[in-house]
C-alpha cells in the first residue's frame, strides 16, 4: 500500500505541470477539455466542469487525501517479531506527522493559489443536481485520466455543465481538511509526549489544548451546506468525535496541573476539570459508536496513543482524585462549571507548497509557434 500510495502521488505531482499549462497567461486552453470527477461528500455523484483550474483543484485535493491515506497505512498495527504483540511503532506515528503537514500543505496552496482563480460565484455548493453530461467519467475516486471534447474556448461552456463546485472543493471543507490534518498531527505529537518519560505535564496540557483549538477550527469551518449521507455526514461525525476526545485530554492534564496547586480554590477548579475531562471521554466513546456504525461502515480500531492513554486513566485516576477532593472539601465549595482552558499559539503549520512551474514541453510549444 506504501509503494502505491507514493507512485499515485508521484504521478499527480508530476501531472500538475503539464496540467497548468492549459491555464497559463495568455492560453485560450482553459475552456477546451471536460473534467468529470466522482464526489464523495456532495450530495451529487459527480460534478463535471470543462474549467482546468477546477482539475488543478480536484488533483490538489486528491494528493492530499492520499497523504492522509498514508497515514492510515503507517497507523496501522504491526508485529515486530519482539514477543509483543502488533502495535503503532513510535518511528511510524513520527512519520505521520509529517504527512499530515504535507496534505494541509497541498490544501493550503489550493485555497492561496488555485480558489481565486475560480469566480466567486462558483466556489459555493449548491442544492440543484448538476445538468445532465455526456462526456468523460472517473471510474473510481483514485483514478485520473482525461480526453478532450470538442474545443471550446468560451466561459459559457465551463458553466453548462456544473454551475458551482461541489461540497467536497467548497472552501470551508478545504480549510476544514486543513485543520484536521494538523489536529492528527498534534494528537500524535500528545501520543508521543504521554510515552516520554521527559514529556513534562505542561508540554502534554499544551498539546492536549493545541489540539482543542485545530478541532475547534475544524468545526467552525465546515460549511453549512447539504452532503451525502455516506462519507458526507461520516465525515461530520469524525470531527466531533475527535473534538470532544481533544476536550476530554485538554481538561484531563489541565485539571492534574490545577490539583497541583495548595489552595482550596484550585483543587475546586481541578475537580470540576476533571469531571469535565469524564464526561467528555464518555461522549467521545458516543461519537466514535455513531462514526463507525455510519455506513459505510468501520470497524474501531484498537486504541493507541492519546485514546489508549485516555480510556486507560480518566476513568481511574480522574475519579479517584475527586473524591480526595470532595472528602477534604464540602461539595458545594467544590462543584462549579470547569475552568477555561488555557489559550496556547499553535505551532503546527502547512507545509509550504507552491504550484510547480510549467512543464518545459508548454515553453517548447510555444516556440514552435
Amino acid at each position: 500500500a506504501g509503494s502505491s500510495t507514493a507512485n499515485l502521488l508521484q504521478a499527480l505531482e508530476d501531472y500538475l505541470p503539464v496540467l497548468l499549462g492549459l491555464v497559463k497567461e495568455g492560453s485560450e486552453l482553459r475552456h477546451s477539455v471536460q473534467f468529470v470527477w466522482t464526489n464523495q461528500e456532495d450530495k451529487a455523484e459527480e460534478t463535471a466542469m470543462a474549467d482546468a483550474w477546477y482539475e488543478v483543484l480536484s488533483v490538489l485535493h486528491l494528493m492530499a487525501m492520499v497523504c492522509l491515506l498514508q497515514a492510515n497505512s503507517l497507523l496501522l498495527p504491526r508485529a515486530y517479531g519482539d514477543g509483543y504483540g502488533p502495535r503503532v511503532s513510535e518511528e511510524s506515528r513520527r512519520a505521520t506527522v509529517d504527512v499530515f503537514l504535507k496534505a494541509s500543505g497541498y490544501l493550503d496552496c489550493a485555497i492561496r493559489q488555485v480558489l481565486p482563480q475560480i469566480p466567486s460565484e462558483l466556489r459555493f455548493s449548491t442544492l440543484k443536481p448538476p445538468h445532465e453530461i455526456t462526456s468523460i467519467s472517473f471510474s473510481t475516486f483514485l483514478k485520473c485520466h482525461f480526453k478532450t471534447s470538442k474545443l471550446e474556448t468560451s466561459t459559457e461552456t465551463a458553466l453548462n455543465f456544473r454551475r458551482q463546485l461541489p461540497v467536497d472543493l467548497a472552501e470551508g471543507n478545504l480549510k476544514a481538511l486543513s485543520m484536521q490534518a494538523l489536529g492528527q498531527g498534534v494528537d500524535m505529537q500528545l501520543g508521543l509526549a504521554i510515552d516520554s518519560p521527559k514529556a513534562t505535564l505542561a508540554v502534554k496540557r499544551r498539546l492536549a489544548c493545541e489540539m482543542v483549538k485545530y478541532w475547534h477550527q475544524v468545526q467552525e469551518s465546515i460549511p453549512e451546506l447539504p452532503v451525502s449521507e455516506g462519507w458526507g455526514k461520516k465525515h461530520l461525525l469524525f470531527v466531533k468525535w475527535k473534538y470532544v476526545e481533544a476536550k476530554s485530554a485538554a481538561y484531563y492534564f489541565h485539571g492534574l496541573i490545577l490539583d497541583e496547586g495548595n489552595s482550596e480554590k484550585s483543587h475546586g477548579m481541578a475537580i470540576a476539570a476533571l469531571e469535565a475531562s469524564e464526561e467528555f471521554l464518555k461522549e467521545s466513546k458516543r461519537a466514535s459508536a455513531a462514526f463507525h456504525a455510519t455506513p459505510p461502515t468501520s470497524r474501531s480500531p484498537t486504541p493507541f496513543g492519546t485514546a489508549k492513554y485516555l480510556f486507560d486513566k480518566i476513568p481511574k485516576e480522574a475519579s479517584s482524585k475527586v473524591r480526595i477532593n470532595q472528602d477534604l472539601y464540602t461539595p458545594e465549595r467544590v462543584i462549579g462549571a470547569p475552568p477555561p482552558l488555557p489559550d496556547f499559539s499553535l505551532a503546527l503549520t502547512p507545509e509550504d507548497y507552491d504550484l510547480p512551474p510549467l512543464d518545459p514541453l508548454w515553453n517548447k510549444e510555444d516556440g514552435h509557434q
